[in-house]
């Protein structure tokens, strides 16, 4: 399992925000490179990249720093990136930025054909944000009625890298993921699945360690020093 560090963007600051609410949001840096560039430093393979701004707009407000991001820290590290991906264009620039691997969301639950298309020439994860068994769209800001598990035998077959599953109840709360709503996740798709939402400790990750992800996306436990970087590396057994 990777071991996936999170970077939120907002405005060009790296933030988190507390169940998806972007009215609790909280600050951890002015220099997003300079987080990237530690994560790398210490033996991350990946890195997690959330345009907020795009999610909840579309508009591609941090696009540069993503680039950036990219720049100072590939070849050697992977860069994954989401937000605003909601056509073929905004796909196409994230690679253009080095991006490694484009997630999307919205534009998952609205054109899946997108999806396949994009699919068929790069690597693409379709993000799934859910409460409960419904699926968020527009960074998390609306429901859209779509079912989790119809969600995901919408993909079968389609040749998208991954899945990242997060559960919005959980994100930034520390309180440990849904082991059991990843198991049937898991037990529902033959995608490759990336868990995200209440990493809390080096102990969660051992035990998500323990299901067959992927990958583990963790952000806000590793910038409340609940664990380092190489601590996660370690628990992932990488």
């Amino acid at each position: 399992m990777d071991l996936y560090p999170a970077i939120d963007l907002r405005g060009g600051r790296v933030v988190r925000l507390y169940q998806g609410d972007f009215d609790q949001e909280t600050v951890y840096g002015l220099d997003p490179v300079a987080v990237a560039e530690r994560y790398a430093a210490a033996g991350a393979r990946w890195i997690h990249v959330v345009d907020l701004d795009a999610a909840r707009t579309g508009t591609p407000e941090n696009r540069p720093v993503i680039a950036a991001i990219a720049a100072a820290v590939g070849p050697g590290v992977k860069i994954q990136a989401s937000g605003g991906v909601r056509d073929r264009a905004a796909a196409e620039a994230l690679v253009a930025c080095g991006v490694d691997r484009v997630v999307i969301g919205t534009a998952a639950v609205e054109h899946p054909e997108l999806v396949a298309g994009l699919a068929e020439e790069h690597p693409v994860a379709v993000g799934i944000d859910t409460r409960g068994r419904d699926v968020a769209v527009r960074g998390w800001t609306e429901g859209s009625g779509v079912d989790l598990f119809d969600l995901l035998a919408r993909f079968a077959g389609t040749g998208v890298a991954a899945v990242i599953v997060t559960d919005i109840s959980r994100d930034a709360t520390l309180a440990g993921p849904d082991l059991d709503g990843l198991a049937a996740v898991l037990a529902a798709t033959t995608i490759p699945v990336i868990a995200s939402g209440g990493v809390g400790a080096v102990g969660d990750l051992k035990m998500l360690a323990t299901l067959r992800l992927e990958g583990a996306i963790v952000g806000k436990a590793l910038y409340e020093g609940k664990f380092t970087v190489e601590e996660g590396v370690a628990a992932c057994g990488q």
